[in-house]
């Protein structure tokens, strides 16, 4: 066996066992389960949410966002190469320039933000009552402890809970399994190990706090289990995919085709991100700075990981 081969296939177990123990450590322990808190514990609980989502945030613009920007840029940059080179040089300059200058990275993330969007919007015109539920109900899925209005609004409806919790899941299964592919793809020892350690170093936190998201929005511990298996797969399937592969540059539009993917879930990730996460965890008035500086600090953390990762 090629030294190799063998790093990436203790790569890809190292992946798929962080991504277990930490995605299950909030699923197995009770301790993690808001609803059965009081007093402290559930201000800590609440506190430890904080970070979760700082981290959620740090992730979609300093991991997802950052790389789909990058990727599709890369992609389209040599595609507009491609095609100067076929034509010989004669194209227009400025109509290469235009293009090339063009946001592209940008709209298709927000291309993938509006598509969440409108799923959910369809959703709930389908079936108006989906969005029922008293104030009461919203707080007490949410984890608040008081009733009344707070200048955050009100909390998504538990019917929306699971579903934002779902989009979460497949937009991070899409990174994962990219970042796998990145991994399997690598022609080095030294350079797969960077990759696969700068992998694990942020995805333990992102896959804890998927795990400690499903218990607060009340997923049964079965599917709750189920998700964390199949969300643990998804790395380690990007590395077998590129061990299969054939090193070389991609060819036929596929790097460009991956960079759209990453770009459509990087803006669905930003969606659950934003209107869901966040509000869910900032809706109590307890000890706002706290809360603001728990959120910081996740992000801070997930900012200072994206240095070497």
């Amino acid at each position: 066996m090629e030294p190799v081969l063998g790093v990436k296939i203790g790569c890809l177990f190292a992946l798929l066992v962080l991504t277990l123990v930490c995605g299950l450590i909030p699923i197995c322990f009770k301790w993690f389960q808001i609803e059965a808190a009081r007093g402290r514990h559930r201000q800590v609980l609440s506190l430890l949410g904080c970070i979760s989502a700082g981290i959620f945030l740090g992730a979609g613009f300093m991991h997802m966002t950052a790389e789909a920007l990058e990727g599709i840029e890369s992609e389209i940059r040599k595609v507009t190469m491609q095609n100067r080179t076929e034509s010989g040089g004669n194209s227009s300059g400025d109509a290469n320039s235009a293009s090339t200058d063009y946001p592209y990275g940008e709209l298709i993330i927000s291309l993938g933000f509006f598509l969440v969007f409108f799923l959910e919007s369809l959703a709930l015109q389908c079936c108006p009552g989906a969005h029922g539920g008293s104030k009461v109900q919203e707080e007490e899925v949410g984890g608040a402890h008081v009733l009344g209005l707070h200048s955050h609004g009100s909390l998504p409806s538990p019917s929306q809970s699971p579903f934002r919790a779902l989009i979460l899941l497949l937009s991070l299964s899409f990174h994962s399994v990219f970042e796998g592919l990145a991994v399997g793809l690598q022609t080095t020892v030294v350079a797969t190990v960077q990759l696969c350690l700068a992998v694990l170093a942020h995805k333990g936190l992102i896959v804890f706090g998927v795990g400690l998201r499903l218990v607060q929005v009340g997923t049964a511990p079965r599917w709750a289990v189920f998700c964390i298996l199949l969300f643990a797969l998804m790395s380690p399937l990007g590395v077998a995919i590129g061990l299969a592969v054939p090193t070389g540059d991609s060819e036929g539009g596929q790097g460009l085709a991956q960079a759209v993917l990453e770009g459509v879930a990087a803006g669905t990730f930003l969606y659950v991100t934003f209107l869901e996460i966040l509000p869910r965890e900032l809706a109590g008035p307890e000890a706002p700075l706290v809360k603001w500086g728990c959120v910081a600090a996740g992000f801070a953390f997930m900012a200072l990981i994206a240095l070497w990762a």
